[in-house]
């Protein structure tokens, strides 16, 4: 099974089910012949944006937000995907210009889309290419916080 078969799995699962812990999820994921350990599940979770929900009677719940492109994703994430899937980058004016392998361009799209990453308006993407558009006069800026970010 895929990550990404997984993920769709795990909201699947959240959404039906009342998941109080990660040890829950790993064993309804077991189920349904779906093999995790406790770190990829505890990443998943994280790639998400899944968040413990105080319900009735005071316990919590895992659950994502219904408007992921409002959540924030986390400096560490954004990192690690810029690491393992940017290949290259330029800049003109106010366009930064990803390149990523074959397929793997939205993925990186996504991340940015909801890292909240300053002087950035968002993104456009295509299957090995993607345009990162800067606030008026911070293409440069964004360039370089991307560059940092993806350790180029």
């Amino acid at each position: 099974m895929s990550k990404a078969q997984r993920q769709h799995r795990i909201r699947t699962l959240l959404a039906e089910e009342a998941v109080t812990s990660q040890s829950q999820l790993i064993e309804l994921l077991a189920n349904g012949s779906v093999a995790a350990t406790q770190a990829t599940v505890s990443r998943d979770l994280d790639e998400l944006g899944a968040v413990k929900v105080r319900v009735r009677g005071g316990a919590t719940m895992y659950a994502i937000p219904e408007l992921p492109r409002e959540q924030i994703a986390p400096e560490d994430h954004l990192r690690r995907v810029l690491g393992d899937w940017l290949v290259d980058v330029e800049r003109s004016g106010d366009l930064v210009l990803l390149r990523t392998p074959p397929g793997s361009a939205h993925v990186v799209a996504s991340a940015l889309d909801r890292s909240g990453v300053a002087d950035m308006l968002g993104t456009v993407a295509g299957d090995d290419t993607l345009l990162a558009i800067a606030t008026e006069g911070n293409g440069p800026r964004l360039l370089q916080r991307l560059e940092d970010l993806a350790g180029i």
